[in-house]
């Protein structure tokens, strides 16, 4: 099914981690050029947190603010700016940063770390997978993630899909009991090409796959099974997102990568007929001030 995608929101070197914000919009990041922007309800942009980079996932918190990924997990009030570190790279030896993250329905974070510089030219060292509980206390509970990218838990909470960028494929798990999960099986394939980048779930149970190299967002049913491609009209597709009353209002955001020029990263909107899920809040205990 051919889809029109509205270009809402562009000028953005690197355009991820995207969170529906039911009573304000869309916040979203923009990796290389730092900041987090909230695209509101009736189209406007404007800055909600400055300056930090490399924010690749964002969850709401029960308390307001936001959790962030880059350097550390963070919670950030908007405010105040107020910064509290959630999980530090020390807690992970060889840690060089985290990536996506996730929430499931009681509110623990799912967060990948990196163990290379992604952007400094260095050869792939596998990361981990890692849940901070609501007390705060942080467990590694998978490895061998080459590039940690998206993560989203299905209708049911039973089970966790997972991107691997570098392996060109999503993983899925078992979540066993209290949040931990079992060994990980291969959910899907992007192809040799194929890069999976952010991931979101649908109501219906089929996983929504941003392809970074392909230009597309591709449409999985429940059981693997490929249902349709997205076409995006840039190519580096970063990540995406279900938004609106109803949540079938996609929003699809993109780098500027083999695009037209430097800064082209760009939010594109569409509808869908499948309601998406909505991303639980985090309710993990923040540190003291």
């Amino acid at each position: 099914m051919e889809r029109t995608l509205q270009r809402v929101a562009t000028g953005y070197g690197l355009i991820e981690g995207p969170v529906w914000d039911p009573a304000c919009g869309l916040y979203f990041s923009d990796v290389l050029n730092g900041g987090v922007y909230l695209l509101d309800r009736m189209g406007n942009v404007s800055l909600a947190v400055p300056k930090r980079r490399g924010i690749g996932g964002m969850a709401l918190h029960a308390s307001g603010g936001l959790v962030v990924g880059g350097r550390d997990i963070a919670w950030v009030s908007l405010a105040n700016g107020d910064t509290r570190s959630l999980l530090s790279l020390e807690a992970i030896p060889g840690a060089t940063g985290f990536n996506d993250l996730t929430t499931d329905a009681v509110g623990r974070i799912y967060v990948g770390s990196l163990a290379f510089r992604v952007f400094g030219g260095e050869a792939p060292k596998p990361g981990h997978l890692h849940v901070i509980d609501l007390d705060g206390r942080m467990r590694t509970i998978s490895d061998g993630i080459l590039l940690t990218n998206g993560l989203g838990f299905s209708p049911d909470g039973r089970r966790l899909y997972h991107s691997d960028a570098r392996a060109s494929l999503v993983r899925v798990y078992d979540v066993v009991s209290d949040g931990k999960i079992g060994a990980w099986k291969t959910f899907a394939s992007l192809g040799a090409n194929g890069v999976p980048d952010g991931l979101k779930v649908a109501s219906d149970g089929s996983v929504w796959v941003a392809d970074a190299h392909g230009g597309r967002v591709a449409v999985f049913n429940a059981d693997g099974a490929h249902r349709e491609d997205i076409t995006v009209p840039l190519p580096m597709v970063t990540s995406l997102c279900f938004g609106g009353d109803d949540l079938r209002d996609l929003y699809v955001v993109t780098g500027s990568r083999g695009g037209p020029q430097d800064n082209c990263g760009s939010i594109f909107h569409t509808r869908v007929e499948i309601a998406g899920l909505a991303l639980p809040p985090a309710r993990v205990a923040l540190p003291s001030a």
